[in-house]
C-alpha cells in the first residue's frame, strides 16, 4: 500500500521532472531562465529558514555559484554528460528513500533522524544502476562514452573512472543532503518550504544537486 506521502511525491513528480527536462534540454537562455527563477525561490526559503545574517548571505552567494556553474556544466560539456550526473542524484535521492523505508535499521546521523546506513547504501546501490543503464543505452541520444576524459583510452581504466565519478557524485548529492537537513534542524524546521505538494521546498528537492553539479564541473574541467 503507498502512503500518502509517496502518493504525493509521485504526483509531484510527473509534473516537475517533464517540465526540468524541457528547460534542460533546451540549454542556452532558457535554461538560464529556468535556474534563475529557482536560484530566487531557493534563496527566498533560504532568507526565511535561517536568523543570522552571516547564514544568509553566504548561503545567496553559495546558491549564486552553484547555479552558475550548474549552467556552465550544461553549455560547456555534452548534455549527456550534465544528464548522467542529474540522474545519479535523483537516484541517489530516490534510493536513499525508499531502502530506508524499507530496511530502517541504525540511524545514520543525528543531524537528519530520518536517515539510516541502509538509505545510505541504498542512494548508492540505486544511483549505481541508474547511471549503469543511461551508460548502456543513451548510444539513443548520441552518447560518447569517452568524452568523460580524453586521458583514458583503456576501457578498463576508463570503467574505473566512471564507477569513481557515480560514487563520488552520490557522495556529495548525500552530503548536500545533510548539510540542508543540518540548517533544518537548527531552524527547527521540518522542510525549507511548500512549494511541492509532498516534496516541501524547492531546497529539499535540489539539497544533493545544488552540491554535486557544481563539484562536477569543477572535477571535469579539471581532469578533462
Amino acid at each position: 500500500m503507498i502512503n500518502n506521502e509517496l502518493k504525493k511525491r509521485i504526483i509531484s513528480s510527473i509534473f516537475i521532472i517533464p517540465i526540468s527536462f524541457f528547460f534542460i534540454l533546451k540549454g542556452s537562455t532558457t535554461f538560464l531562465l529556468f535556474l534563475a527563477f529557482f536560484f530566487l525561490v531557493s534563496s527566498y526559503e533560504w532568507i526565511r529558514m535561517n536568523n543570522e545574517i552571516k547564514f544568509k548571505l553566504f548561503g545567496i552567494l553559495y546558491l549564486f555559484a552553484s547555479f552558475y556553474l550548474t549552467y556552465l556544466l550544461r553549455e560547456e560539456f555534452p548534455l549527456k554528460i550534465f544528464l548522467l550526473i542529474l540522474i545519479i542524484c535523483i537516484f541517489t535521492d530516490l534510493g536513499g528513500y525508499i531502502f530506508g523505508k524499507l530496511f530502517k535499521g541504525p540511524k545514520l546521523t543525528k543531524i537528519s533522524p530520518q536517515k539510516t546506513y541502509s538509505g545510505a547504501l541504498g542512494s548508492f546501490f540505486l544511483s549505481l544502476i541508474a547511471a549503469i543503464i543511461f551508460i548502456k543505452y543513451s548510444y539513443y541520444l548520441n552518447f560518447d562514452y569517452y568524452q568523460l576524459s580524453a586521458k583514458y583510452n583503456q576501457s578498463l581504466e576508463l570503467n574505473n573512472l566512471i564507477f569513481v565519478l557515480i560514487a563520488l557524485v552520490s557522495l556529495i548529492s548525500q552530503i548536500g543532503d545533510l548539510i540542508i537537513s543540518f540548517f533544518k534542524r537548527l531552524a527547527k524546521v521540518k522542510d525549507t518550504g511548500s512549494f511541492f505538494p509532498g516534496h516541501g521546498g524547492i531546497l529539499d528537492r535540489i539539497d544533493g544537486i545544488i552540491f554535486a553539479m557544481p563539484t562536477s564541473y569543477i572535477l571535469l574541467t579539471l581532469f578533462n
